[in-house]
This record gives structure tokens, sequence and C-alpha cells, in this order.
């Protein structure tokens, strides 16, 4: 059973169409990255996949749970992390953690082995205020892996982060993925979707106009292209890193 499943899967929004009949699947254990510029949509489509917005057309699976029929039976199966933060800044990281722990009635010592994770034990009691973004953004992914979830989808994850808070981020998904958990990544870092994803999606206009390997990617568009350059051949548009 592939982690997930998309088959023409569509949006409409007031007779735009916003993800147009993509169809792909993401295996257990994958790192897919989902790349395109912005308003491609990118975030649509995560939302479809987890649940949060019917599709028009098509079907999509996460786990083997139906997206829009299975939706209670899903929520247990995936884990979620926005580009926005969305914590509560005057709680410490740990009430944070023990606040998401009681909505998902999971074990309170779970706790502890998601913050050993992302290395923040040291200051699970420090108050959010006192955390940098990227401290902030491990703690994101520590919520999201409360419930040991068998997808992890993540949005712009290392956006606006240091590169030595980037390439610690970069190391926790690598580390997930050897775990057996599927990583849906989405990111405007070509670098970074390049080091770590076993698959690419492009999407541009909504429509899925390549998929493959990076690496297969690349010698199909030139013995030096890059990622990045691939991109911008495939979609005509700029990295937008706003």
């Amino acid at each position: 059973m592939s982690a997930i499943e998309a088959a023409n899967l569509t949006r409409n929004f007031n007779g735009l169409c916003a993800v147009d009949h993509i169809s792909f699947t993401v295996e257990p254990g994958e790192v897919f990255g989902f790349l395109g510029p912005n308003g491609a949509g990118k975030t649509t489509t995560i939302r479809m996949l987890t649940g949060q917005l019917r599709p028009s057309e098509g079907r999509a699976a996460v786990m083997g749970c139906d997206v829009v029929e299975e939706r209670q039976r899903l929520k247990p199966q995936i884990g979620l992390v926005w580009e926005y933060q969305n914590l509560y800044e005057r709680l410490s990281a740990l009430d944070n953690l023990l606040f998401s722990a009681r909505l998902y009635g999971v074990d309170r010592r779970r706790i502890a082995e998601v913050l050993e994770f992302v290395g923040l034990t040291d200051r699970a009691k420090d108050r959010l205020q006192k955390y940098s973004n990227g401290m902030k953004q491990r703690l994101l992914i520590a919520r999201a892996l409360l419930h040991a979830p068998q997808v992890l989808f993540l949005d712009e994850p290392t956006r606006g982060l240091d590169p030595g808070v980037a390439r610690d981020i970069r190391s926790l998904v690598t580390e997930l993925a050897r775990s057996g958990t599927t990583v849906f990544l989405t990111t405007h870092y070509m670098e970074e979707a390049d080091r770590l994803s076993n698959r690419v999606a492009i999407l541009d206009h909504g429509r899925i106009v390549a998929l493959d390997a990076p690496q297969q990617l690349k010698e199909q568009h030139g013995a030096a292209a890059t990622l990045e350059d691939v991109f911008i051949q495939l979609t005509g548009r700029g990295l937008q890193q706003t």
C-alpha cells in the first residue's frame, strides 16, 4: 500500500482551478518534494490530503484512509507543520506539548521522547517568548510527532531560518525518513529539495509538469543543470522566497 495516493485530484474556487486533475503516489518512508511557484496549488493540495478541504473532483487516500469519507480514521495517521508558527507563546515548550498530548490522548511519557528527538530537552520549561524561530520550528515538529504519525506534512519548514538551524531541521527530516516516516515536503529551496527528496513533483498552475527523482530530472535538462534550472525551465518563473 502506498502512503499517499492521489487520482485526478482537483479543486476549484469560484471558477478558478487551483489544483487541476493531478495524480501521484508516495511510498512509505519516502521524502516526497512537492515544489512550485507561489500560487501553484501546493497548499491547496496539502489541505485536501489532510482532510481539511474537500476535492471538487478525483480522490485521494493517505495510509489507506479516504481523505473525504474517512477523516476521523485519517487524523491519527498524519502530522502537519505549517509555515506559520501557531504556538502558545506564554506557555513553556513542555506545557505546549502537554496540551497537545491531552488533545491527542497521548501518554505524557511520549513528550520526553519528542523533545529529545528535536534537541529541546534542556529548554523544555522555558517559555516560548525566550525561543528563537529555529527552536519554535523544532517544537512544531515535536508537536506534530507526538502521536507517532505515519505521514508528516512539512510546509516550508526552513523558511526564514539561518543556515545552521535549517541544517538541523533537514537532519531531522532525514532521520524521520530512515525510521520509516513518510515526509511530504514543500519548499522554495531547490538545494534542500534536491538533497532531501527521493522524488519531486513540480507543480505549475495547478498541474504537475514533472515528477521524478531529482537526479533524473537534472539529467533530462542538460549535463550541468541544477534542480533550480529545471524548475525555472518548466515553470517559466523564478523562485519567490517571500
